[in-house]
């Protein structure tokens, strides 16, 4: 799997219903070029068709969804390793990795709702689904330190001073502009439905905290049984709310993390817009207090 993602010749169109290691190297690329395409999966979904969208645009293409020669051509001239060999350290292996209990009040005892596994762990710092990391590491202990395994190479370029946020519903994106217009970063989203609509205008942010402990009320949201008491969730990837909360000049609306990265573009949020743990983190640097957010239909 790992020397077919590494192939730079093969030029194969990339379209929906795809899978295997072209999707995978596509995907990677595109993480790298600050197109987020969500958890690199290999499999060819709505979060890495808006990745490509957006690439297309920004380069000038034909917003087909479709990775085709010219694209690829693109994508390949950045000019480092795919992928990397990494050796897991103490820190990745160090937990507690626990199972997290399904109830908001159990979940509410704990003081840190960190990973439940290593492997999941690994997958948020490469930016990779667990399945996939197993599957490129074949035979490996993603539980022990000082294993050596293959992980995508997603370092990115230093993170620039964002001006202007912009929050696509029809695109489903979070794009962001810095001096002279450009294009910086774009992530894909997951925002609210009917019940919880995105508020469409221009705001502020107002605040950025990172690992936020997160108060649960009932009363704000549509679906859960509002007899229950609130409850006060302790900071960690697995918090609600993720990595990092980006609060918005709209009362209690903000950008925000997740504890379930492969599950941003499916289904809705409970009104706020999220975005996976690293494309908030690395969002969160680019802006501060006053960048402006516009949220448009």
């Amino acid at each position: 799997m790992a020397n077919g993602i590494e192939d730079s010749t093969r030029t194969e169109a990339v379209a929906p219903g795809a899978a295997g290691p072209r999707v995978t190297r596509a995907q990677i690329l595109l993480d790298r070029a600050r197109f987020s395409p969500g958890e690199i999966d290999g499999v060819y979904g709505g979060d890495l068709g808006v990745a490509i969208k957006g690439y297309q645009e920004n380069n000038g293409l034909k917003p087909t969804g479709i990775v085709d020669a010219e694209m690829w051509r693109l994508l390949n001239s950045d000019p480092g390793p795919v992928l990397l060999t990494y050796a897991i350290t103490q820190a990745d292996e160090k937990g507690p990795f626990l199972p997290l209990p399904v109830a908001v009040q159990d979940k509410a005892k704990l003081k840190w709702l960190g990973f439940e596994t290593p492997e999941e762990g690994l997958g948020e710092k490469f930016h990779i689904s667990p399945k996939l990391l197993a599957g490129l590491n074949p035979g490996k202990k993603l539980n022990t330190a000082g294993e050596r395994i293959t992980v995508p190479n997603v370092r990115r370029t230093v993170v620039q001073l964002a001006l202007r946020v912009v929050v696509s519903k029809a695109k489903r994106t979070v794009a962001v502009y810095g001096a002279g217009g450009k294009e910086l970063a774009q992530y894909p989203n997951t925002i609210g439905d009917s019940h919880d609509p995105l508020p469409i205008g221009h705001w502020t942010i107002v605040g950025i905290v990172h690992y936020p402990w997160f108060h649960w009320d009932p009363k704000l949201l549509w679906n859960v049984d509002k007899t229950l008491p609130t409850a006060e969730l302790a900071p960690g990837p697995n918090n609600p709310v993720g990595a990092a909360w980006i609060g918005l000049s709209k009362p209690d609306y903000g950008i925000h993390g997740t504890p379930d990265p492969g599950n941003i573009g499916h289904g809705v949020s409970d009104g706020c817009i999220r975005l996976t743990n690293w494309d908030v983190d690395e969002l969160s640097r680019m802006v501060r207090r006053g960048t402006p957010v516009e949220l448009e239909e």
